[in-house]
């Protein structure tokens, strides 16, 4: 696969990890990144480079994804490459947990990611190349009060990670996981001072992370140095999850 005429989909690439995964990639030049958002329009400077494109998009939608993708093959190429950040969550203990917001953040956080994928795998066969990374959290598989949605949205990707990676290995794909631990986000900040300074004490590196340290190691998996890299789950998070 020629490297210099990358098409890379970041969804929810507007803040966060998303948005550093955006940045990063953009840098090599031969990268076109197509970055979704739906309620908040970006607005970073890397938004205006040649090679960076922002598409509203409800990735909950599979009409609005069949749109997104036809519209990025008519103008820029076929998707070859995938990094699902798009997620919400909605934190409450199960006792209050209301039925409806479950179903949200599963909608929002796995299902999205799925009928991203799917809708990407046709042209990754044809093309005998595919990347595809799911950004998950390590919550998904330490647990958390609390996250009983989140965990259970983001401990799914893993397994449909592996069996993406058995059904298509053979024409090249690669499907990877990436579990952020205790990264700088919004997401983060919302929980208070006080839960991050409780999470500082468990990390064994004795800090929270960056979204660009996450972005490196999608970046990584997303170019040819990963390219042997497969149904792996990859934590980022300063040794939080070790005897995980």
């Amino acid at each position: 696969m020629d490297e210099s005429n990358n098409i890379i989909l970041v969804t929810g690439g507007n803040r966060g990890i998303g948005l550093e995964t955006v940045k990063l990639l953009s840098a090599n030049l031969g990268n076109t990144v197509v970055s979704t958002f739906n309620s908040t329009e970006p607005k970073d400077d890397v938004f205006n480079s040649a090679n960076v494109v922002a598409l509203k998009c409800d990735v909950t939608d599979g009409n609005q994804l069949d749109s997104l993708f036809a519209n990025v093959k008519e103008n820029f190429g076929q998707i070859l490459n995938v990094v699902c950040c798009a997620g919400i969550t909605k934190d409450q203990l199960i006792l209050r947990h209301k039925d409806e917001d479950f179903k949200k953040v599963i909608d929002s956080n796995l299902n999205s990611a799925y009928m991203t994928v799917r809708r990407a795998i046709p042209a990754m066969i044809k093309s005998r190349f595919g990347r595809i990374v799911f950004v998950s959290s390590v919550v998904g598989f330490m647990g958390s009060p609390g996250q009983v949605s989140y965990s259970a949205s983001k401990s799914a990707m893993l397994g449909m990670a592996r069996s993406i990676a058995r059904e298509v290995s053979n024409r090249n794909i690669t499907a990877n996981v990436i579990a952020p631990g205790a990264i700088d986000t919004d997401m983060l900040r919302s929980a208070g001072e006080k839960r991050i300074d409780d999470m500082k004490s468990l990390i064994p590196l004795g800090r929270i992370g960056q979204p660009a340290e996450v972005a490196e190691v999608i970046s990584f998996l997303v170019s040819s140095k990963g390219s042997y890299v497969n149904g792996a789950l990859i934590s980022v998070d300063g040794g939080l999850s070790m005897g995980y």
